[in-house]
């Protein structure tokens, strides 16, 4: 979950409001505006004030909601809103998504941002967040609705806690709950982390840098961490393992036993685990003392462990789970009064030394609350509460959701386009029988997949998304980041299943928008009799490693920093060519042009020799489980007919084909029953024209027989 920076011992970080309010002008939210007020001491919202008179209140999204992007970093936005509950204006004033840093022009950031001047917050909390008209920049889909997530349920949130346009106090229920020990964890470490039973505070050094940075004592700036920005600082990760459902999920039968023999009756038990370069337990710490980096924060209720109440934890059961350095186990006594059906919060102190025998401090928290089937309810009459808290999961769950809804035709569409590929692939012998109707059918597939899935949808798949769940499944991994792209998810989930059966070219040879556009050009050209160019077989080999040489390439500086890796990912021309077609800065173009041009005289130049993704899902391509594409004997001894037409030359001169370069555009099968071109198929023709023919003598013959009647 996002890592939001509390009030600390002794110099303290502060919010996000604190380190971003300097940074933007009054000005850019109310013509006039000349000045800031003091940030309230309660929540992180400071005045804006016009020649000293309030005129509405400013406040960043990130210190109210998690805001994860699809970098899976948090985007900080800078809201203001007025007094009667409408937003005055909104700055987007730190992110790390990478299509937003390097792709999309400032000016359309500036022009969505500007679309939510006017907004009112009453209406949308009438109508759940979707009262206003979403400004979706192509290209930046999920970057968009992250934003425009963020903004309306931390305006809420806002609007609520200050009373602003009447949206007081919210009225709900009070629910009594208790802990209901017949619900079950699920067995994996990533459903556990998915559906809340685990929560989790990924730190890496550019916040802690950048946390400390804000502080008040310059010497914490001079002594900042040296370590690459990506570096994991700590990984903590947290479960209530004291539950009867949770416990043997993570801790295995025979520990969770030893577990309910160590605790007494009314205490609670948390694991807690951990990696990276920050020690959550801390090399100072001896027996009998206290573990002074961590402690349990619940309303008032404040534990601090010590050895009496600490053990180490043995291996983690779920044969998922990350390996970590530190395994921990902490009890909660009975009388401290925590109540494990309500939300808590395990606040980490970090500390950065700035003199020989002198700290500076902050803290993060890593919020926790139990997923509701492990909890009973018992509704009593109405209450006033200050808010109805909601849950970070349900609300990302219920983004995801709704961006699926809103892409029903698209999915509808790529649902029915990979239905029809599947069957072509199952009956390739019948579909490829006639030449032309086949060509036709191929050129039609592959202008749906540029104009659609490319130029319409953005369903660009890039080695980017492979560098981000790499980057998830060793941090952070959440099926929610995922999911908030529809399109892309069921084309993953396509392509993984179609390397178990035809390898790469199911995605390469048809679903790639720029792979399309390669082929269609180059299918132009050839009408205005560009001329085709044949490298020679020893060169044309040799140049295949290129594109692995690149992918392993931005693989390794995607371990080192994965901002990096995603510059350098531009060596692929998708974004300027396909999510924001050709509307860029001319070097970009400039290099698509070339390619374009390249592949005008050797088809499909770039997937052949460049493209880091193909050779990313080449690399698997020899575990399919089927061999499809049918061959004569004869084919490359001595017949080289295919291997002189393949258009992506996959076939060896032998006359194998190389399951790492193919496409499955087909057009080996469609020669492979050619009567015009297969020296095979030309020859049984013959042979059964010859069976055919009539014989002159021997039908007289047989007409002459003594025992063949008149």
């Amino acid at each position: 979950m996002s890592a939001l920076p509390k009030s600390a011992i002794a110099q303290a970080s502060q919010p996000f409001l604190s380190q971003f309010i300097a940074k933007v002008s009054p000005d850019a939210f109310v013509d006039g505006a000349d000045a800031y007020g003091q940030i309230r001491d309660d929540i992180p919202v400071a005045p804006l004030l016009k020649q000293g008179a309030l005129v509405g209140h400013v406040f960043i999204t990130s210190d109210f909601v998690g805001t994860t992007g699809y970098s899976g970093k948090p985007i900080h936005s800078m809201v203001a809103v007025a007094p009667d509950a409408r937003i005055l204006g909104v700055e987007l004033v730190k992110h790390y998504e990478p299509i937003v840093l390097i792709g999309i022009p400032d000016s359309e950031i500036k022009a969505m941002v500007e679309g939510y001047r006017g907004v009112d917050l009453i209406a949308e909390a009438a109508a759940r967040g979707s009262a206003h008209d979403l400004n979706i920049i192509s290209g930046a889909t999920v970057t968009v609705m992250v934003i425009d997530d963020s903004i309306i349920r931390a305006g809420l949130k806002v609007a609520r806690a200050l009373g602003l346009g009447d949206l007081a106090a919210v009225v709900a229920p009070e629910h009594n709950f208790e802990v209901n020990a017949e619900a079950k964890a699920a067995e994996s470490w990533m459903e556990m982390e998915g559906d809340g039973t685990i929560r989790r505070l990924a730190l890496d050094v550019g916040q802690i840098n950048s946390a400390f940075a804000a502080m008040d004592d310059p010497r914490a700036i001079k002594r900042a961490l040296t370590e690459p920005a990506e570096t994991t600082f700590i990984d903590l990760q947290l479960a209530l393992v004291s539950v009867p459902g949770i416990g043997p999920a993570i801790l295995g039968d025979a520990e969770d036993r030893n577990l309910r023999e160590w605790m007494k009756p009314g205490e609670h038990a948390i694991a807690v685990v951990g990696r990276g370069l920050y020690s959550f337990k801390g090399s100072g710490y001896v027996r009998g003392g206290i573990f002074d980096r961590i402690v349990l924060i619940q309303d008032d209720v404040t534990v601090r462990f010590r050895d009496r109440g600490h053990r180490r934890m043995g291996k983690i059961a779920a044969a998922d789970a990350p390996e970590f350095v530190e395994r921990d186990l902490f009890k909660i006594p009975a009388d401290s009064g925590f109540d494990p059906t309500r939300p808590f919060q395990l606040q980490l102190l970090v500390h950065r030394e700035v003199a020989a025998i002198e700290k500076v401090f902050t803290t993060f928290e890593l919020g926790y609350l139990l997923p509701a089937k492990f909890q009973r309810k018992i509704v009593n009459e109405p209450v006033v509460q200050a808010e109805n808290p909601t849950v970070e999961l349900d609300a990302q769950s219920a983004l995801w959701q709704r961006i699926w809804e809103s892409k029903t035709l698209e999915i509808a569409v790529l649902m029915t386009m990979l239905t029809v590929l599947t069957i072509v692939f199952f009956f390739q012998t019948f579909v490829t029988r006639s030449e032309r109707h086949y060509f036709w059918f191929r050129m039609s597939f592959l202008t749906i997949s540029l104009v659609f899935l490319g130029w319409y949808a953005n369903a660009q798949l890039s080695v980017v998304n492979l560098m981000a769940l790499f980057g998830a499944l060793v941090t952070n991994f959440s099926w929610q980041a995922f999911l908030l792209d529809p399109l892309t998810f069921i084309l993953w989930f396509a392509v993984a299943t179609a390397l178990l059966f035809w390898g790469r070219g199911a995605y390469c040879g048809w679903l790639c928008p720029f792979g399309a556009l390669q082929e269609l050009t180059n299918r132009i050209g050839r009408a205005l009799r560009i001329p085709q160019i044949q490298l020679p077989w020893a060169l044309h080999e040799r140049l295949w490693p290129l594109k692995y040489m690149i992918f392993l390439g931005l693989f390794g500086v995607s371990l080192y920093s994965i901002e990096q890796a995603e510059r350098l990912a531009e060596v692929e021309p998708f974004k300027t060519a396909i999510v924001l077609k050709f509307m860029r800065a001319w070097p970009f173009v400039a290099y698509v042009g070339a390619l374009l041009i390249a592949g005008l005289f050797v088809e499909r130049f770039f997937c052949r020799y460049l493209c880091p993704l193909g050779a990313a899902l080449a690399i698997p391509a020899r575990l399919r489980m089927f061999d499809w594409l049918k061959r004569y004997h004869e084919c490359g001894q001595p017949c080289q007919t295919c291997a002189n037409e393949c258009p992506v030359d996959a076939i060896h001169p032998t006359g194998e084909i190389n399951p790492n370069e193919c496409i499955n555009c087909l057009h080996c099968q469609v020669l492979y029953q050619s009567d015009a071109k297969c020296p095979v198929v030309i020859k049984k023709m013959k042979r059964r024209a010859k069976m055919a023919q009539p014989d002159p003598v021997l039908n007289a013959q047989i007409a002459n027989h003594p025992n063949v009647k008149a």
